[in-house]
């Protein structure tokens, strides 16, 4: 005989595992497993038809492939020419539906361009640089440009910079104020196309933002123009376009505070000359200060003896003409913390190269050192004849000379109280331990430079693995330039036009229509060798002519 409960059980067991199929297959979920989805969302079907002519509808209908959402809709999508009046984006589950809120021009091309408006639900793969076009005549305007973009200093394609057009007319009032109407994204090797486009003239920008609103309105966006007037009236192709970081035509401090240990640091908005501090207030505060300007000019660290104060006040000049004056407030009885820190001029693999010194440094002024509190070992053994000095370029640096023997290892130890700061802060016990490497590790390289034209001015810059700089020469004619004792690795060489000739790169402006200095890059990479002499042509091109 059947068990009642056990009827019931199984009755409600079908129903339950009924309800968990139906509302299980009803939600929208991320799928589990399986390889991850790198593809955007696919157009199906567009109603009217995408490049429909003799267009009067008020609403465009798009069907794609899968679930999307619209990501910051009113800045990525654009219409050309532009409306008064904003569509409404109606977004519903696989369909996007438009709505027109504005009367169309008459035999007008129109293109909606969606820029990074389109990405599916799950994983945000986005769909760049879709466009619908139509027009309201017969006729669809099918004229294009095409390029490509590049970093002005790494010479690299670059990715998702926006590419924007102003006809000229619209150029001088629309350029940095409002959103372009005509844009789109480079690829990822930097190539770009504007397509439908309407004869004309036109100027020509490629942005790459820091905020996504497609206006050139930030001091550390990089920017890029062309000089020429693009006059439209058949396809347009190879155009070049060079990013570059604009210089701020306005001097300014970005940032200034004191330090948790009591110094005070600026940092400009752009690299100066020749630049110098002076403490204006308080009075007599000058003459005790210690000012460090950085290798880039464009930072600057001041050190007070004296940190009774409240207030104060710093003249900034640049060749030795004041250029702003700022204020800055402290507590009078606010304290600070210090502890001295230490940075050692070895390798990463703490190996100290042949032939130099050893560099120790402070992270504040020093005022004295104990060399009997400094201890020196050589393969276990203390030295004695060593020498420590002050580095007269810097009051944050020691330099200890020694017949260094290659292959030894070394312990640097320095003792409690050994450096004493300008505030009268004493070190605590610290040191390391390293080697001196051997001469064999390192190559000579020689570049044998020929120049195009002798009248002129390069800087040649030598960089390592990292694309640091290492070197930096400067050239006027044929010439060849020895590098002792480099660190066998792979290098890069990158040559600076010097038009100016004050011996760095120099940026553009886009105001005054001045483009940045031209660089080449050397596509060969040079490989050192050990205990190496090494010898690479150098046959540098003549300056390519920028548009």
């Amino acid at each position: 005989m059947l068990n009642p409960k056990s009827a019931f059980f199984g009755k409600n067991l079908f129903y339950i595992m009924l309800a968990v199929t139906i509302f299980g297959c009803a939600s929208i979920q991320k799928p589990m497993g399986g390889p991850r989805d790198l593809t955007p969302p696919k157009l199906l079907n567009a109603t009217p038809e995408n490049m429909t002519r003799n267009f009067s509808a008020k609403q465009i209908k798009l069907e794609f492939d899968e679930f999307f959402k619209l990501n910051n809709q009113y800045q990525e999508i654009s219409i050309s020419p532009a409306m008064e009046k904003l569509p409404e984006y109606n977004l519903n589950r696989k369909i996007l539906n438009i709505d027109f809120k504005d009367s169309l021009q008459k035999n007008t091309t129109y293109v909606i361009n969606f820029g990074k408006a389109i990405q599916d639900v799950n994983e945000s793969n986005t769909l760049t640089n879709f466009t619908y076009v139509f027009s309201t005549g017969p006729h669809i305007d099918s004229l294009s440009m095409s390029g490509n973009v590049i970093n002005s200093i790494t010479q690299e394609k670059e990715k998702d910079a926006t590419v924007m057009i102003f006809p000229i007319k619209q150029d001088s009032l629309l350029f940095g104020k409002k959103k372009p109407t005509i844009y789109t994204t480079t690829d990822s090797s930097g190539n770009f196309s504007l397509n439908n486009l309407h004869d004309g003239e036109y100027r020509i920008y490629a942005l790459k933002e820091t905020s996504p609103n497609k206006i050139f309105d930030n001091d550390k966006e990089l920017i890029a123009f062309s000089n020429r007037t693009i006059n439209l009236n058949k396809d347009t192709s190879d155009i070049k376009l060079a990013l570059f970081q604009q210089v701020p035509e306005k001097f300014r401090v970005s940032e200034k505070k004191f330090t948790p240990n009591g110094v005070f640091s600026m940092i400009f908005n752009k690299r100066l000359d020749n630049p110098s501090i002076k403490i204006v207030y308080p009075p007599g505060f000058d003459s005790q200060k210690i000012s460090e300007i950085s290798k880039t000019k464009d930072t600057a660290l001041v050190y007070m003896r004296n940190m009774d104060f409240d207030s104060l006040r710093v003249a900034i000049y640049d060749n030795n003409k004041p250029i702003d004056t700022i204020y800055q407030l402290k507590g009078k009885k606010e304290s600070f913390t210090r502890t001295l820190t230490f940075k050692y001029g070895v390798s990463r693999d703490n190996k100290l190269k042949p032939n130099t010194d050893l560099r120790v440094s402070v992270n504040l002024p020093i005022e004295s050192f104990e060399q009997g509190l400094i201890v020196l070992t050589e393969d276990s053994v203390n030295v004695s004849n060593y020498t420590i000095r002050k580095d007269t370029s810097s009051t944050r640096d020691l330099l200890i000379k020694y017949r260094w023997r290659a292959g030894s290892k070394y312990q640097l130890l320095i003792n409690d109280a050994a450096i004493t700061d300008i505030y009268n802060d004493k070190n605590k016990r610290t040191g390391i331990a390293f080697a001196a490497d051997k001469p064999e590790n390192y190559s000579i390289l020689t570049l044998k430079v020929s120049v195009p034209e002798p009248n002129k001015q390069y800087v040649i810059e030598l960089m390592d693995e990292q694309k640091n700089v290492v070197h930096t020469d400067i050239v006027t004619a044929n010439t060849s330039v020895v590098y002792h004792n480099i660190l066998t690795q792979k290098y890069k060489v990158r040559v600076v036009y010097d038009k100016n000739k004050n011996g760095r790169w120099d940026s553009g402006n886009v105001k005054q229509r001045n483009q940045p200095e031209n660089i080449w890059l050397y596509e060969k990479e040079i490989t050192l060798r050990p205990n190496w002499e090494a010898e690479e042509p150098l046959d540098i091109p003549k300056e390519p002519v920028i548009p």
